[in-house]
């Protein structure tokens, strides 16, 4: 369901793709070819959440905050991810059931593990391998292999996101 909310309406990218089973509210905006998955919830009533290109929301996943957000292109939020993060840059993959506090920010080209907890106005470089409760990054940075990978993977969620739209699937219309 997507919803206006105190005269802010979600601006949603004719080639994205948000399920009919996600609430998406407010001072949202979904870019070209991003992805939001059933069971996801979006709240943009306070502030500004901005996906970029190429972002996929998997299922059951939480984005707000407590300042505006941003997911740069290329990003992959895991299945049951809640996040508060401010901004995500380019090419990164959130695993499963992974936290993002408030005021997070990280890096370019990064992988927050799954299952991590990453605390408060915590700031990762770029290539950063994030783990554990609370998350550090590890000595090891991430790859050229992961960043393909990490770029895969969003793609293969836009074109999946393509196929439930052509089913009939899913919707950008805003719901009264």
């Amino acid at each position: 369901m997507i919803r206006s909310y105190q005269g802010k309406t979600p601006k949603i990218h004719p080639t994205a793709w948000v399920s009919e089973a996600a609430y998406v509210v407010g001072d949202v905006e979904i870019g070209e070819y991003s992805s939001v998955w059933p069971g996801t919830v979006i709240r943009g009533d306070t502030i500004k959440i901005t996906l970029g290109k190429y972002v996929d929301i998997q299922d059951n996943c939480v984005l707000h905050a407590d300042s505006d957000a941003l997911y740069e292109d290329y990003v992959s939020l895991g299945h049951g991810v809640t996040s508060h993060a401010k901004h995500i840059k380019t090419n990164c993959l959130i695993g499963n059931g992974a936290t993002l506090n408030d005021g997070v920010i990280l890096g370019e080209l990064s992988i927050v593990a799954s299952g991590a907890v990453v605390l408060e106005n915590k700031e990762f470089p770029p290539k950063s391998f994030v783990v554990g409760i609370p998350a550090a990054a590890r000595e090891q940075q991430t790859t050229e292999d992961h960043h393909q990978r990490i770029k895969r993977t969003a793609e293969n969620y836009a074109r999946k996101a393509q196929l439930f739209k052509e089913d009939g699937l899913g919707g950008t219309e805003i719901n009264q």
